[in-house]
């Protein structure tokens, strides 16, 4: 207190110089439109720019939460979509028959919580198991294509064969044509992935994009994979052909799984006239 007062003396002059100005000041800003509106703008300018970057640093602290309603957005529209796909046109004299058209995909969302990809069986972990409804052979993708397919559940993870996988075999096809090939892994480089089984009427160019063939009761047709990064035809056939993937199977998190809902159907059919 002592120092207080001993302060207060020893600069009492200036300390009345600097509340006159202030008085000053007051009075300058209250009666000058003009001197007023410049201290405004000044400090709104100054506000302003603290707002501003609190907000950008609030903006990137909320980006994973951002992104995850982005995710599940886009799950409930991709569902929305196919149960639209599944109703057949109305039209006059049309009968539809409810248990004909009906949805045949359905999407969850899910997170990848443990990804290998520098093995030569790469295995992924999810954060969705049987109590979220995931089962065995689900399909695993994201907005950029194809992840792997889910080999082991239990209540709340499943494991996934990364299509970087030694046993991971898709049926895949030329966006641009109708020829099918399988989609397998050499083990080199986790950026590019293989097709076998390409029949040789096949029209390959450097670029064409590959998409899931829909062939399985894994995935639906049309998934993106890659583009035809490479291939060798020799001998009236395709020796080698490389494809450079979408994802970048080094850095992935969030994914859909994708449920056939009439995959038993078809696998029973296929079964029973098989045994015929």
């Amino acid at each position: 207190m002592q120092q207080i007062i001993y302060f207060i003396k020893k600069f009492k002059y200036f300390l009345l110089f600097v509340f006159l100005e202030f008085i000053a000041f007051v009075f300058t800003f209250q009666h000058h439109s003009y001197h007023k509106s410049k201290f405004v703008n000044s400090a709104n300018f100054i506000t302003g720019g603290i707002y501003n970057e609190l907000n950008s640093i609030t903006e990137y602290l909320n980006l994973k939460s951002e992104n995850k309603l982005l995710i599940e957005e886009n799950t409930h529209l991709k569902n929305l979509l196919e149960q639209r796909n599944s109703v057949a046109p109305i039209t006059i004299n049309t009968v539809i028959d409810t248990v004909k058209y009906f949805q045949k995909y359905e999407y969850t969302v899910a997170k990848i919580i443990n990804n290998n990809y520098t093995k030569r069986n790469n295995i992924l972990t999810l954060n969705k198991g049987t109590n979220q409804g995931v089962t065995q052979d689900l399909g695993v993708i994201n907005g950029k294509g194809v992840i792997g397919v889910i080999k082991n559940v239990s209540s709340n993870y499943a494991t996934v064969i990364s299509i970087l996988n030694s046993y991971s075999k898709i049926n895949v096809r030329l966006k641009n044509n109708t020829h099918y090939g399988t989609l397998v892994w050499d083990g080199n480089d986790y950026n590019t992935v293989q097709i076998t089984d390409m029949p040789r009427q096949a029209k390959i160019k450097l670029g064409d994009t590959v998409i899931t063939g829909g062939k399985s009761t894994i995935f639906p047709e049309g998934i993106p994979i890659g583009v035809i990064k490479n291939f060798e035809f020799k001998s009236q056939q395709y020796k080698k052909i490389d494809v450079a993937l979408f994802n970048d199977m080094s850095a992935i998190s969030n994914v859909q799984i994708v449920k056939n809902l009439q995959r038993e159907e078809q696998k029973s059919l296929e079964q029973k006239t098989e045994n015929e």
